[in-house]
């Protein structure tokens, strides 16, 4: 039988267990030895369960460092900068207007998954973000530019399965007469407050090949239009002949975050220079033409041997983590200057190499790409392993801290909703510097 004892002014209320028993002598003793033990018990299980209870909903606000794979700064920066949405006043109130196409200009090419996740796919990539962002305006007659999303890169070659764009032209042109049939925006202007991605090797010339693109040059229909384009140079070039803004290939930010998540490097750069990639023996192939200018081929006759070099000619479906362990990431030309290797070094903290005369990088505004690489003339290549060793002897510490700067990766990354400082965001931010091709601006000024 339990009891409870009579509260005292000074002390608090328990529970007094009494044992009852109706024998005596020996039956007493035992009594209270039962007592004895039953109490000892019920103290133990109570002060167990309240210490338990205690642990349990205390848990201390840690990490254990085993569970947590160990980065670079740049590796952890890049996960933990905030994806907050920019705001329409820190670009100058700008709004665009987005035209809503038939499917066959643009969702239909989904169907194949390479078509948003290639490294074409900034024209997918800034349609989906701007479809999202509140730059957009449904209103057209407030609108200061009008974006034409066209998906030309999707259609793939079942020979080589590269993107093959000898339709683009006449895509572009039937999506011009369509809007310009229904609605005065395109004519009012002949399209110069209009927007076009033109995400492929030589931009809005639209074609592969440097010779054939320079020849046809940009279409007339396009001449007047903003073109965002991959392909740019610092001296005069036909496929440059429209108003342009350079942008950076696309690279998934999901794909740089699985590797960074799934790469147990703990930080280590165990290589001194990396390149995967085509890197031909006879760099004059069937078409007759010399790839990379020679470049890779010298590359790989010089330092192939190198054990400070680590070339690979083979495609490897995580390659990413190669760049991860790398020090310096080489970035040389293919058909045109422009590689996916200056994102991919950049945001996974390698130290990119530009081989490419006359390159002319995205966002420099954003990016201090002089700070954050080396530059190696193409006719230099073959000394690449002294001037490796001298940057890495001098002031490799330098760059690299630089490169660790988060809002640098930010700059170059596509996201499908746009963040404030990313790549849509520099597009967006690029634009407003070309706000007096507005109708609308200009309307409103002369009121």
């Amino acid at each position: 039988m339990m009891e409870p004892k009579k509260q005292s002014k000074n002390r608090g209320f328990y529970v007094r267990m009494k044992l009852l028993n109706h024998n005596n002598g020996g039956n007493r003793n035992r009594g209270l030895f039962c007592y004895r033990y039953f109490k000892w018990v019920l103290w133990f299980s109570l002060s167990f369960y309240f210490f338990a209870s205690f642990l349990f909903n205390h848990k201390p606000n840690t990490i254990s460092k085993t569970t947590v794979p160990q980065y670079s700064k740049a590796s952890r920066a890049l996960i933990e900068y905030p994806e907050t949405q920019h705001h329409r006043d820190s670009l100058n109130g700008l709004k665009i207007y987005v035209y809503d196409l038939p499917s066959k200009y643009n969702s239909d090419w989904l169907s194949n998954e390479r078509c948003s996740s290639h490294l074409f796919a900034s024209e997918v990539a800034i349609h989906k973000a701007l479809l999202n962002s509140d730059v957009r305006t449904f209103d057209p007659y407030e609108a200061d530019f009008f974006f034409v999303p066209v998906y030309v890169s999707c259609n793939f070659s079942t020979v080589n399965g590269f993107p093959a764009i000898g339709h683009a032209r006449s895509l572009i042109s039937s999506a011009i007469k369509l809007i310009s049939s229904e609605f005065t925006f395109w004519n009012r202007s002949s399209g110069s407050d209009h927007i076009f991605v033109a995400s492929h090797d030589f931009g809005s010339c639209f074609h592969t090949l440097e010779d054939v693109a320079m020849a046809d040059g940009v279409p007339e229909f396009l001449r007047k239009s903003i073109i965002l384009q991959t392909f740019g140079v610092k001296y005069d070039h036909p496929c440059q002949k429209a108003e342009h803004i350079v942008i950076p290939p696309y690279i998934s930010p999901e794909s740089v975050r699985k590797t960074l998540a799934t790469s147990d490097v703990n930080g280590r750069r165990d290589i001194f220079a990396f390149f995967r990639g085509k890197m031909e023996v006879h760099p004059k192939n069937v078409s007759g033409r010399f790839y990379s200018k020679k470049v890779r081929t010298v590359i790989l006759k010089k330092f192939g041997n190198d054990r400070r070099f680590y070339l690979r000619r083979h495609r490897f479906i995580d390659y990413q983590s190669e760049i991860l362990r790398s020090t310096f990431c080489l970035c040389p030309l293919g058909w045109a200057p422009w590689s996916p290797r200056l994102v991919e070094s950049v945001v996974l903290g390698c130290v990119p190499v530009i081989i490419a005369d006359g390159i002319d990088l995205p966002f420099s505004s954003a990016v201090p790409w002089s700070e954050i690489s080396v530059t190696v003339a193409e006719k230099d290549v073959g000394k690449l392993g002294t001037i490796l060793e001298n940057v890495a002897a001098t002031n490799l510490s330098t760059i690299q801290q630089k490169l660790w700067d988060p809002r640098i990766s930010r700059a170059l990354l596509f996201h499908d909703r746009t963040v404030e400082g990313d790549a849509t965001w520099q597009v967006l931010h690029a634009l407003t510097e070309k706000l007096s091709r507005s109708h609308h601006r200009s309307r409103v000024l002369s009121e």
